[in-house]
């Protein structure tokens, strides 16, 4: 491919109105927004609730026409549905959802794997080893020290390992599967938790890592794929309604 038709690829890939992660809301839609989002990826408010907008506006100190933009946003990201002239309410989850999400996710990210392996320079290696260094600093203290400084660590290192893949759209969905795989996760973490139950979540990360380094695509794409699998299989295991 020539690099005028790279870059026509580029910038065939849709507007993104949401400002790069992390940041600083600039704007009281991009503050609800973000609240919003987080209240509904952890699960405070329940999938499938309604969402009024005139308890909302009070909750996040915004106006109704600013909830409905932030609304709209949460709408593109698949995280909220509108239903008609009802309003809006949390998109559902379900088993099956999570098995179409992970078997997409793991087709799009082990290949993106594989091909930042294959493509990434140094600067790609050091990249990665620092996202490694710090997403191993958080686990050592545990993810529940902090939760959400772990989950921007964990999406740092899942990122700075696709980095050197440059297909905007792969990027794109990508971050887009990543923040639906962010629901369960976190149903996942409730449950083990009950439960006494717990994953070598380091260990995996781990894995995927030497791999990486060492250049062994085969072996970092089975990594990573058994890794992404191992939501679905322990929320399959414990037969729990969604």
């Amino acid at each position: 491919m020539t690099a005028a038709k790279r870059r026509s690829a580029r910038d065939s890939v849709p507007d993104d109105p949401r400002p790069p992660e992390p940041f600083a809301p600039r704007t009281l839609c991009e503050r609800a927004y973000l609240q919003l989002r987080q209240d509904i990826v952890q699960g405070r408010i329940s999938p499938g609730e309604r969402l009024r907008v005139e308890h909302l506006k009070d909750r996040y100190q915004v106006g109704a026409g600013t909830l409905r933009e932030s609304l709209a946003l949460l709408v593109s990201d698949a995280l909220v549905t509108v239903e008609g002239q009802r309003g809006y309410r949390v998109t559902a989850i379900s088993l099956d959802d999570l098995q179409d999400l992970t078997d997409t996710r793991v087709r799009l990210e082990t290949e993106a794997l594989r091909l930042s392996i294959r493509y990434g320079d140094m600067q790609w290696e050091a990249q990665l080893r620092a996202s490694f260094d710090n997403l191993r600093a958080s686990e050592a203290r545990g993810p529940s020290a902090d939760p959400a400084g772990w989950e921007q660590a964990n999406r740092r290192f899942h990122e700075a390992l696709i980095a050197a893949h440059r297909s905007p759209w792969s990027q794109y969905l990508l971050k887009l599967l990543y923040r639906h795989g962010e629901r369960y996760r976190h149903v996942a973490i409730r449950l083990g938790t009950n439960q006494s139950v717990s994953r070598k979540v380091h260990e995996e990360h781990a894995l995927i890592f030497e791999a990486a380094v060492a250049r062994q695509e085969a072996r970092a794409a089975l990594a990573l794929e058994a890794h992404i699998r191992l939501t679905y299989e322990f929320l399959s295991s414990a037969r729990i309604e969604m």
